[in-house]
């Protein structure tokens, strides 16, 4: 059985969002062993993040894993929550 989890986050302008996904997508493919799976999708300001799992541990993991590199590309792109307000 597989596990998903869907992410959608909305930022204020296309560039914005741009950066973000620039800054995670290449992780796609080289994070998580053989029991996570993840894709990014941009559709102008929204980023959709889905994460796939064989189990719930691994889904849990790659949850957190994803989430936490969204995260960190939003503070040093001057994005998100804790960016510079210059950003």
């Amino acid at each position: 059985m597989t596990h998903a989890a869907t992410f959608s986050l909305t930022y204020s302008d296309t560039e914005r969002a741009r950066r973000v996904a620039s800054s995670i997508r290449p992780e796609v493919g080289d994070i998580g062993g053989d029991r996570t799976r993840a894709a990014v999708q941009l559709d102008g300001t929204e980023l959709e993040i889905v994460v796939e799992a064989d189990d719930l541990v691994a889904l849990r993991a790659g949850i957190n894993t994803w989430l936490s590199l969204t995260s960190v590309a939003e503070r040093a792109g001057g994005v998100g929550p804790g960016a510079d307000s210059t950003g």
